[in-house]
């Protein structure tokens, strides 16, 4: 799921060529600024060009596998000095290791319910049939049957994949960053919707959290609270709680003044005012938002398995670290449905709210109440069944649906491998040939200094004088962290996908601007890709493309896809109507007017769907790691795994967040000199 907002179209070309509103002269100077700044920019890259020619190999910062440089070494000894002193400083003692703790006691109790043996039990105090029961229950009353019956089938294919304890625990420490965040999220949103000055203060805070790319959490909260479930729902609830802050926030800005205004003719308090006007009146936008916390939860969730998060992501890691594609497809599988089945009854129940605010038919909610103590009464009743029966607490194993699965992934992935690889093994070899190998073989050849000058001449050109500063700043920082090679391949990497990204971006939006048929089609399958962790991008590809850097892109690719699609359509749907009649009337073929009219009208959700594309395509650098993605990705997982490359991982983990902050502003720049406006986050 994302949130969706419609791109502003510039005000429409009047039949002279220029604004009705901008002056002949004030036009043309105009159009020579956006002819001056193309040829500036192709000047900038044929200087590169020349320059690279004498000066390639030179300066380039290499640094082998296990190469370390003082940094990487200083951040081990921290390591090793924060794990000997975490049970003996003060700061560990009375702060983190009391944080910890509180959330650790939170997990474990969740997982007590639901996952893990409790009060000297064999079993959790609730078994299959009580979880089961009270899901349901929980999915009529906030939605409806039909979404009952989904989540009800959703949960008994998790124990007939035998896989009931793995999804147990990544939903108990999935409903743990939920709460978690909803704590911290829901107030601070009502704060920011009440508070302009506040606003203001938390955006670049939530901007920066949203920017940074998931996995980068991990190694410095390791270093804090040491690896285990609380440090992943630490983790996850950094990554889940913006989307909580930012639409809270949007509903209490969003409530029209009317109400306001009669509430304080009234004489209503500020907390009457909040409690029976804002809330109730942004009661569906905040359900949204509980939607949004929970599907990034559950992304972030599986991710966190890295730092020994039990569940799902764990057994996916395993599997794709040997190959397994069909055990990886079978934890997938309960990912996606987990997930679908989260986002389906989060989403019916935020249109719930709305039908309750316009009057429901009084006799159905008489039925209703009875109906709701009838099944509540069934579903207190399999939870004791669970509670006191083995059979009803432990799902019965006679049915191995995961079995079956696996070894259909498994031999779907031997025969793509031997019968459709000479074709994706062409596909492969023609585009890494063809466009990475010698993007990345320029890019990593080029001496530091070079990249950095042609960077911020470009974040210049493009954006603004404070884009390059910020960029300057991030390319010293980048060569400061020791692994500036691995920085290139990485960015030759996320460029490549992200001109793919933005091809299906442009081909596809424009299709569904254009046509409303194609957008009811296409919309519900990007809605979907939305929804699926990032994990379960690489099964498909992993089984297309063998392990390799093509196989992280395309997954990439697909991850990001979607966000930049949608910002196009909505960007050419947001193109007046009357110009592409004027431009039909004028004799304007199909090709004319969407290069003519359409696509220069959509310029700024262009450049949209270009930095929120990248932001996306760098997210999936580190998990393209675990698939042959190497360089900063590999880096950073290495890190996990081994304690001599620990220093090294959080080094790579911070030269992602500076080439995310680095390219985030030169494309919001860009956005922002295209059309004005601020950037929002399509997350």
């Amino acid at each position: 799921m994302a949130v969706t907002t419609t791109a502003t179209p510039p005000t429409a070309p009047a039949a002279g060529g220029a604004s009705a509103a901008t002056p002949p002269a004030a036009s043309g100077r105009a159009g020579r600024r956006l002819l001056t700044r193309p040829a500036a920019v192709a000047g900038t890259v044929v200087v590169w060009i020349a320059v690279w020619l004498l000066t390639r190999g030179r300066d380039t910062l290499h640094l082998s596998g296990a190469q370390l440089t003082p940094l990487h070494r200083w951040l081990n000894s921290v390591n090793d000095s924060v794990g000997a002193s975490r049970n003996s400083n003060p700061l560990f003692l009375y702060f983190f290791n009391e944080i910890r703790l509180v959330i650790d006691t939170l997990v474990t109790f969740i997982q007590g319910l639901i996952s893990q043996p409790a009060h000297g039990r064999p079993v959790p105090i609730l078994g299959w049939l009580g979880v089961v029961a009270i899901v349901t229950f929980v999915a009529w009353a906030v939605a409806n049957w039909r979404v009952a019956l989904l989540a009800a089938a959703g949960f008994v294919l998790f124990g007939l994949q035998g896989l009931w304890q793995e999804s147990m625990d990544t939903l108990a420490l999935t409903l743990s960053a939920v709460l978690v965040s909803l704590l911290i999220g829901i107030p601070l949103g009502i704060w920011a919707g009440l508070s302009n000055r506040f606003n203001k203060l938390i955006t670049p805070v939530l901007d920066f959290m949203q920017t940074m790319p998931t996995f980068v959490y991990l190694a410095p909260l390791t270093l804090l609270f040491a690896i285990g479930p609380a440090s992943a729902t630490i983790a996850t609830l950094i990554y889940a709680a913006p989307p909580a802050i930012r639409i809270t926030a949007h509903g209490i800005r969003s409530v029209p003044e009317s109400p306001l205004e009669a509430s304080d003719s009234l004489g209503a308090t500020r907390w009457q005012t909040l409690t029976k006007v804002l809330l109730p009146l942004a009661k569906r936008t905040i359900v949204m938002g509980v939607n949004q916390t929970i599907m990034a939860a559950l992304s972030m969730v599986t991710i966190a398995a890295l730092i020994d998060a039990p569940g799902l992501g764990k057994t996916v890691i395993k599997a794709l670290q040997t190959l397994d594609v069909g055990t990886a497809f079978n934890a997938g599988l309960a990912i996606v449905v987990m997930a679908i089945v989260l986002d389906r009854v989060t989403t019916a129940a935020g249109a719930k709210v709305e039908e309750a605010q316009s009057a429901a038919r009084p006799g159905a909610q008489r039925l209703r109440k009875p109906l709701l103590i009838a099944f509540g009464l069934g579903a207190l009743v399999c939870a004791y069944l669970s509670y006191t029966y083995v059979w009803a607490a432990e799902f019965p194993s006679t049915i191995d649906l995961g079995s079956y699965l696996s070894r259909a992934a498994t031999a779907v992935y031997d025969w793509a491998q031997g019968d459709v690889s000479r074709f994706t093994g062409a596909i492969k070899d023609t585009l890494t040939n063809a466009l990475l190998n010698p993007f990345q073989t320029f890019l990593t050849s080029s001496p530091w200094w070079l990249v950095g000058a042609v960077v911020v001449a470009l974040a210049a050109l493009l954006g603004s004088v404070r884009a390059a500063i910020t960029a300057a700043i991030c390319v010293g920082l980048l060569v400061g962290t020791g692994v500036w090679q691995d920085g290139m391949t990485t960015l030759a990497s996320t460029i490549v996908a992200t001109l793919l990204t933005m091809v299906l971006g442009v081909v596809i939006g424009v299709w569904m601007g254009r046509s409303t048929r194609a957008d009811r089609i296409i919309r519900p399958i990007l809605d979907a890709g939305q929804t699926m962790p990032a994990f379960v991008y690489l099964i498909p590809f992993l089984a297309l493309f063998a392990a390799s850097r093509f196989t992280a892109i395309v997954a990439a690719i697909v991850f990001a896809a979607p966000v930049s699609i949608k910002i196009v359509a909505d960007g050419v749907r947001g193109v007046p109507e009357t110009t592409v009649e004027a431009a039909t009337a004028a004799g304007s073929s199909t090709w004319q007017t969407i290069t003519k009219v359409q696509l220069p009208m959509s310029r700024k959700a262009l450049t949209l769907a270009a930095n929120q594309g990248l932001i996306y395509v760098l997210s999936m650098v580190v998990v393209g790691g675990l698939v042959g993605g190497g360089a900063l990705g590999y880096d950073v997982v290495a890190g996990f795994s081994q304690d001599s490359l620990y220093g090294k991982g959080l080094a790579s983990g911070a030269a992602i967040v500076l080439l995310g902050i680095m390219l985030d502003r030169i494309t919001c720049a860009a956005a922002e000199r295209s059309g004005g406006g601020t950037t929002p986050r399509y997350r």
